[in-house]
């Protein structure tokens, strides 16, 4: 039994995590094993899973467990929020999405572009950090190596959100720390020259709570001006389900609570460019699908511009208008490529890690071929990694 086996993981790390499981069951023929996993990474779930159970209710409160369904059919029931066979609706509105959606394809007057934005190339080495000496039994040391992120020049718009793909331990929260300020490249440390001068709404991968007092008075001391907002209210604060935490102490909320806190507080800080490191860290299925809505709509009705650090396939692929590829050795060298259009740069990614994504009729989610399949095939000879031309 597997609960969220896919936590912490890159891309790359929870496909051989649901290879490594399958082998439980595929290694040894005539063995009688059962494998039961919770997850809430779509894309995972599906190259996983022979069969699915939704679970349905309300938290806290009551959960209801269907029969098995195929793979397919079970995660479209999930989304669609109706049972067939049952008769049975659990949800108002099915989740339901075009995730090919991107910047290029929106009709003419959504969006103005006011502003076009440019940052410089830059490097950052990242020395090991020194460990205090400890009067123990001499144990062989292994070596520590530096790190050196090498970024390549681009460029961003208003409305529009930049995905950052790539392994743990590339350098895709350094690039953010650098944007953000709180981190400086090895050239402005040497010639004292600045990044471009951007204000700034940064979401950190680690959420630490330390207010004292509930999530009502945290809104209103941080981010006053949107909190009483109607607008606001109704495109964050309510879809994100923070308005029936309002009355909680934050020092007492759960990490997926924390996590729809923390989104609400870094799209209700005024700024230029909002930097999201891992959103859907500690939310379900669901809560994923509607955090990325939330963000889109967002930024694309406030004309701003995010930049997200994502593993959730299904979310990446929705939020993304643009994507920075990274490239290299994690924990060594590594390269933060300009960012490129969503299908090439989707291209590139997944031809590293050497698997191809078709998308579902149904609902437009993006689904991972079996490895050595027909489709698997048929893609990677035609050079589509991310979705097969109807």
């Amino acid at each position: 039994m597997f609960d969220e086996p896919s936590s912490y993981l890159d891309v790359k790390q929870r496909l051989n995590a649901a290879r490594l499981i399958r082998t439980l069951i595929d290694g040894d023929e005539g063995a009688k094993r059962f494998v039961m996993v919770v997850e809430h990474d779509l894309s995972v779930l599906d190259y996983l899973s022979d069969y699915i159970c939704v679970l349905y209710g309300h938290a806290g409160a009551y959960g209801v467990i269907t029969m098995p369904y195929g793979v397919r059919e079970g995660i479209n029931v999930f989304l669609a929020g109706f049972i067939p066979t049952e008769n049975m609706r659990f949800r108002d509105v099915a989740l339901t999405f075009k995730v090919a959606q991107t910047f290029e394809d929106r009709a003419e007057g959504d969006v103005v572009e006011n502003s076009h934005y440019q940052y410089p190339d830059m490097t950052r080495t990242l020395l090991p950090k020194k460990r205090k000496k400890k009067k123990k039994k001499k144990k062989k040391k292994r070596k520590k190596h530096a790190f050196k992120l090498h970024v390549k020049a681009g460029g961003f718009k208003d409305s529009q959100i930049v995905v950052m793909l790539g392994e743990n331990g590339t350098g895709k929260t350094t690039f953010i720390r650098m944007l953000a300020g709180v981190m400086k490249s090895d050239e402005a440390e040497k010639d004292h020259d600045e990044m471009p001068r951007f204000n700034i709404s940064y979401k950190p991968q680690k959420i630490v709570p330390r207010f004292e007092g509930t999530v009502q008075q945290l809104l209103v001391r941080k981010c006053p001006k949107m909190y009483g907002h109607p607008r606001f209210s109704g495109d964050v604060i309510k879809p994100l389900k923070v308005d029936k935490l309002f009355d909680q102490e934050v020092k007492h909320l759960s990490g997926g609570e924390l996590q729809r806190v923390a989104i609400t507080l870094c799209l209700g800080k005024p700024a230029d460019l909002y930097l999201i490191d891992e959103p859907s860290a500690y939310l379900d299925s669901e809560q994923r699908i509607i955090a990325a809505k939330v963000i889109k709509r967002f930024i694309l009705n406030a004309k701003k511009t995010a930049f997200i650090v994502e593993h959730d396939f299904i979310m990446s692929t929705y939020l993304a208008d643009m994507v920075v590829v990274y490239e290299g050795v994690p924990g060594l060298e590594c390269t933060a490529n300009c960012p490129q259009a969503l299908l090439p740069g989707m291209n590139t990614f997944l031809k590293q890690l050497g698997v191809t994504f078709r998308r579902d009729p149904t609902n437009f989610r993006p689904r991972i071929n079996k490895l050595d399949s027909v489709k698997d095939r048929e893609q990677k000879s035609k050079g589509c990694y991310f979705y097969m031309e109807d």
